[in-house]
């Protein structure tokens, strides 16, 4: 694993090193394949996804359905089928409580010796599961986690984390299926997420050397690091840490001062880039791309906002708040804009990550499509049940149906796709398979996009998503090579959107948004009545090369591209015409946009 490692951090010094406009190969002449997956989803092991319905479905349930077996569903116990299987999965259960509270309900002696242990099972023979978990909420809010300590048995997440390590091992095929061993670190001071995946590339014993670092053990993302650093020395292993929700997070997900007050720094920054190369941008409780607020020009920046924190907050006034209030440092475009900012302060670009989707499923099932979506929960998996309360601050109708990580990888395997992670060459899309190729360089031609072998150009003249790429003051423009193909059982693709930020001389970021390819768009109807389509245009492929017509070789830049399908239907619209009833019920929108985001590319001036 340290060979790994070593190799990949010497691929992204190459890459930084780079000579911009020399036209160098990367990653072999031969392209790279597209594999989907999950690398978020919890079963009935995670303390939230048991007290809210989900008593029978483990991680062999999950890595069954996206493997394409039918399953039985946690809450309405109908036989369900994922529409197409994935290629990987990460089951990444709450590090917090791993297991506990199935064993709570089932007496264990030695958890029920506690009073707060006692007090819990009394309640949840009661049937007060909901407030058992508002409770467990309220103080998390109150940063009080630790008083929940006594009940969080070491020998029950030991034998929990067991369990989910030879599930993982059990199910991993290499070639055709993988399956990674992961966590949820689950941070939420006075209710701002943190939240971070966890995933390794190893499984076996030694995955089971060591139990999964949890918010109890610390709530500081720099810890978690340290955490990863020690560890996978130690084991010889390697981690991979994912962060999501930063919609959630109040502004505090790409922050200048840190979770104890310190400005961030050249050690935070390389921590950050070294273990959490990746960022999840969208998933069920929303897109985390931009906000209308932070982005009033961008026209789509309003897709699929959730509005709901996981607990009260507490202002400093003293009243709680609910409200994800939009600020900067909670959303991907504003955190790559603060990068360029600090990079000029510090030296150091704190905030160069590449995005993926995930579904953050509760349910065990890896079920992101509008037409065949589950729930968030297992109580929230009817439509009957959709209009109440599932955590204490939303509805199940708030959820939405999203998203997925696309991989371009040399294997499907546990170190290729890996790898892959770590040098970013990843995306993230709404729930379509759009397939997504973006490359930036100077030296492509026009022509360059109609080619059949456009991977192998790609390559060959410049450098993958998730890239950085060093200039001179006469560099050549900017150009990115772009190719998006359709999802078979998806809406036609509407437009390829580049969108650029930059750092002016005075350390001030700036964004711009470019249609790179548009096409012809006809008569559009989404018919509410019984939520079908009727487009006339958009295209089954669209190809480009770009080039920056404001491009300035003295600014640091990002680059990446945004893909829109065609309109369609949103789950809420089936969930009302199933009901029959008026789809304003759902307080939601009945029409969306899918889309898919790369991983951005770098342009550093020197």
């Amino acid at each position: 694993m340290k060979n790994l490692r070593t190799a990949l951090l010497g691929s992204t010094l190459a890459l930084s090193m780079a000579s911009f406009g020399a036209g160098a190969t990367l990653a072999g002449d031969a392209p790279t394949q597209l594999y989907w997956g999950d690398t978020h989803l919890h079963t009935s092991y995670s303390l939230d996804a048991y007290l809210l319905g989900n008593r029978s479905a483990d991680p062999d349930t999950a890595y069954r359905f996206a493997k394409g077996l039918p399953v039985v569903h946690p809450g309405h116990r109908a036989r369900v089928r994922i529409d197409r299987p994935l290629d990987f999965l990460v089951v990444t259960d709450h590090a917090e409580f791993l297991g506990v509270f199935a064993e709570i309900e089932a007496g264990n002696p030695a958890i029920l010796s506690t009073k707060m242990g006692k007090r819990i099972y009394d309640d949840l023979k009661a049937g007060k599961q909901n407030e058992v978990f508002a409770d467990i909420v309220g103080l998390v809010a109150r940063g009080k986690l630790r008083d929940l300590a006594p009940i969080n048995a070491k020998k029950v997440r030991t034998s929990v984390w067991s369990k989910m390590v030879d599930f993982a091992d059990a199910h991993n095929e290499p070639g055709k299926f993988t399956s990674f061993t992961g966590w949820e670190w689950s941070s939420m001071p006075n209710s701002v997420n943190l939240h971070r995946i966890v995933f390794t590339t190893d499984g076996g014993d030694t995955a089971k050397s060591y139990l999964p670092f949890s918010s109890i053990d610390s709530s500081k993302p720099r810890d978690l690091w340290a955490w990863m650093e020690k560890t996978s020395t130690k084991y010889d292993t390697d981690f991979v840490a994912i962060g999501h929700n930063m919609n959630l997070s109040l502004g505090r997900f790409f922050p200048e001062v840190d979770e104890s007050g310190n400005p961030v720094d050249l050690a935070y920054a390389q921590a950050r880039a070294k273990w959490e190369p990746v960022e999840e941008v969208i998933q069920y409780k929303g897109d985390s791309e931009t906000h209308p607020i932070l982005s009033p020009v961008d026209e789509f920046a309003g897709f699929e906002k959730y509005k709901h924190l996981l607990g009260p907050h507490i202002l400093p006034n003293g009243k709680r708040s609910i409200e994800a209030t939009p600020a900067v440092g909670a959303f991907m475009r504003s955190g790559l804009r603060r990068g360029l900012e600090l990079e000029q302060k510090i030296g150091a670009n704190p905030y160069k990550f590449g995005v993926v989707g995930a579904s953050d499923s509760h349910t065990a099932l890896a079920s992101v499509d509008e037409g065949n979506f589950h729930g968030k929960y297992a109580n929230d998996s009817r439509p009957e049940t959709k209009h109440k309360p599932t955590v204490p601050t939303s509805v199940g109708w708030d959820a939405s149906a999203q998203g997925l990580s696309a991989v371009w990888a040399d294997e499907n395997t546990r170190d290729g796709i890996t790898a892959a992670f770590k040098r970013r060459e990843v995306y993230a899309t709404s729930g379509p398979r759009i397939a997504l190729r973006v490359f930036g360089g100077t030296s492509f031609k026009s022509y360059d996009a109609k080619r059949p072998n456009l991977a192998k150009i790609g390559y060959k003249k410049g450098f993958p998503m998730g890239s950085e790429i060093t200039g001179h003051a006469k560099a050549k423009p900017m150009q990115l090579l772009i190719h998006a193909a359709k999802d078979p059982m998806s809406q036609n693709l509407d437009r390829l959107q580049v969108v650029k930020g930059w750092v002016d001389a005075n350390g001030k970021s700036h964004e711009k948004i470019y249609d790179a390819k548009r096409t012809k768009i006809g008569k559009q109807e989404v018919r509410i009545s019984d939520a079908t389509t009727h487009h006339e245009g958009g295209a089954s492929q669209l190809a480009t090369v770009w080039t920056d017509p404001d491009f300035n070789p003295t600014q640091n830049a990002f680059y990446y591209v945004r893909v829109l399908e065609l309109p369609s239907t949103r789950h809420t619209l089936l969930d009302a015409i199933a009901l029959e009833e008026d789809p304003a019920i759902t307080k939601h929108t009945s029409v969306l946009r899918e889309r898919a985001f790369s991983s951005p590319i770098w342009y550093n001036s020197q």
